[in-house]
């Protein structure tokens, strides 16, 4: 396959070896074992800083929110605040992670359509920067807990707009079966707004929502922006809603295979901004802050995943599979939503292509397959495989199907390589069971 897919500083060194920030992988490998996730800390900064700047060059106020659900560990929550990102969390646990960041508490947003109490309590004693509230029943236990604590908190109100997007398909659906967010054509938006301005210590500070994943386009934000503005217009006219900030959610596609055509980044924001604008202007509506919430595209093609070969299996005039030793347990995504993924061979990565291989994980599921047809050179056992793309949900949704330890993350920048997550062991594994009683 052409090299056209490296991205950041990836490239084939003279030893015919793939290079990620400057380090061997055939060296990581010997160091660390496989399966192991690998993150480029310049392709990480360079996408970060390139949603910071594409703001920053209009003179616009906005707040780039690094959405962690799509790669959280502590090191990962560091090197967002050092980019001086916000940050979204969806659980406890992802709270919880940020907070031993040290994570600046004010750019901190809380996300998540059942938030429980404990979990609003943990939010609320680190006092962080908003709460984006998904239904009436958050409404009245936030309503509930602040009131208690006499804690004045700053909320958004997730709204579901009618208007789906996923890679290059976007459609307004008038849709109302989500589990997220207060519809906006059913008249449920417009109902908590009025609630919420009713509630003493919380401050409605604006809407939020999120269209989709994967988004090639931008006609997806743009009728999104469109309806949510419309009816920001009209709430105006009764109440004293004043929207200072509209979160435009994430979803900014990242390219996984030859054909993903994702947009520049500078093309989303500039196209957002622009609408925004447009629309304010026409309705008499004041700027608001723009917040989005890129995750994927932040991390997404910075990770890669390195895998040894095994067995091989020839299926005559069907297929040949080609076996390495991790698979759905490290990343569920092929299985899950038929995602797909290219990789070469990172021990001999300008070797000629001579087979067609689909590579098979260990784990005891026909379905666990992580790529269909990929073009490779002869493979011999214990080869190295780099599947490229895997830096977002491949460690955040990793699983111990088959009792398989998870694999460790490694960031790598200027030459140098660090371990931010320790791979999992057998006692790992076996910490939390325990015996049945004796007798």
């Amino acid at each position: 396959m052409e090299n056209s897919l490296l991205t950041g500083t990836m490239k084939i060194n003279q030893e015919n070896h793939l290079e990620i920030g400057g380090v061997d992988t055939v060296k990581l490998v010997e160091k660390y074992g496989t399966p192991v996730y690998v993150y480029d800390v310049f392709q990480i900064k360079k996408q970060a800083r390139a949603f910071k700047q594409a703001f920053s060059a209009q003179n616009i106020t906005a707040q780039v929110a690094y959405a962690s659900k799509a790669f959280a560990c502590l090191a990962m929550y560091q090197l967002m605040a050092q980019e001086g990102l916000s940050v979204d969390v969806v659980s406890g646990g992802e709270l919880y992670t940020a907070i031993q960041a040290d994570y600046p508490p004010e750019k901190i947003h809380f996300h998540g359509n059942n938030k429980t109490e404990s979990e609003l309590i943990e939010a609320l004693n680190y006092k962080i920067g908003c709460f984006v509230v998904d239904n009436f029943s958050e409404l009245h236990l936030l309503h509930k807990l602040t009131t208690e604590r006499k804690q004045e908190v700053n909320i958004l109100l997730r709204v579901t707009p009618g208007v789906e997007a996923h890679t290059h398909e976007y459609i307004s659906t008038g849709q109302e079966d989500s589990k997220f967010g207060f519809d906006l054509l059913n008249g449920q938006a417009k109902s908590a707004v009025d609630l919420a301005l009713t509630m003493p210590y919380m401050k409605l500070i604006g809407l939020h929502s999120h269209i989709g994943s994967q988004i090639f386009e931008t006609e997806g934000f743009i009728m999104a922006i469109d309806k949510l503005l419309a009816s920001v217009k009209e709430w105006q006219k009764a109440t004293a809603f004043d929207l200072e900030v509209l979160n435009l959610g994430g979803g900014f596609g990242i390219r996984y295979i030859e054909s993903d055509k994702p947009l520049a980044i500078s093309e989303y924001v500039d196209r957002i901004i622009a609408e925004v604008i447009a629309k304010t202007t026409e309705y008499g509506i004041t700027m608001p802050e723009i917040w989005i919430e890129p995750g994927r595209s932040i991390v997404g093609d910075a990770g890669i995943t390195l895998y040894q070969t095994g067995s091989e299996k020839e299926v005559p005039n069907v297929r040949n599979y080609l076996a390495v030793d991790g698979g759905m347990s490290d990343n569920i995504r092929p299985a899950l939503y038929d995602a797909e993924y290219t990789g070469i061979l990172a021990n001999r990565g300008n070797d000629p292509v001579t087979e067609t291989y689909s590579i098979a994980g260990k784990c005891c599921e026909s379905g666990d397959m992580l790529i269909w047809d990929l073009p490779l050179p002869k493979a011999e056992r214990n080869d190295i495989l780099a599947v490229f793309s895997t830096g977002a949900y491949g460690y955040s949704m990793a699983n111990n199907y088959n009792r398989i330890p998870r694999p460790p993350v490694v960031f790598v920048e200027n030459g140098t390589d660090y371990l931010v997550v320790e791979r999992e062991s057998y006692a790992d594994l076996m910490r939390l069971d325990r015996s049945l009683p004796k007798g």
